[in-house]
Parts: C-alpha cells; sequence; structure tokens
C-alpha cells in the first residue's frame, strides 16, 4: 500500500473538512450580528456572511465533482 498517498488525501480531506466548518461557522456568526445591529454603519456583515456561505456551497459541490465520476466522462 502507498502510505504517502494515504496520508495526503488523509491531510487534504481534513483540511478541507475544517475550511468548510469554519466558514460555514464564521457565516452563521456573522448573520447574527447583522441580526443584532441591523441600523447600524456595519452593514457589511450580511453580504460578507453569505460570500462565506456562497464558497461553502461551492466547496461542497466541487467535492461532489471531484467523487461523482459521471461528471468526468
Amino acid at each position: 500500500m502507498k502510505w504517502l498517498e494515504l496520508l495526503s488525501v488523509a491531510g487534504a480531506t481534513l483540511l478541507s473538512a475544517v475550511t468548510v466548518v469554519v466558514l460555514y461557522a464564521f457565516g452563521v456568526r456573522l448573520t447574527a450580528i447583522a441580526g443584532d445591529i441591523r441600523n447600524s454603519p456595519a452593514s457589511w456583515t450580511r453580504p460578507l456572511a453569505y460570500t462565506c456561505f456562497a464558497v461553502c456551497g461551492f466547496a461542497i459541490l466541487f467535492g461532489l465533482y471531484l467523487i461523482i465520476p459521471y461528471f468526468h466522462n
């Protein structure tokens, strides 16, 4: 068995999973902040939260693209 390749895949999987979870949590936190301060000048929180959610969605769709061989042929 090729252990180096196995460790490489495990590391990439762990890194991508942590990235998606952190981005989603950051998006949830920014949404909560935007709900608390609706009339304040910090109006950048809601678009940044939606951007975090969009990046999570794209990462998940890219992962599905890599996993499902039908999309590669």
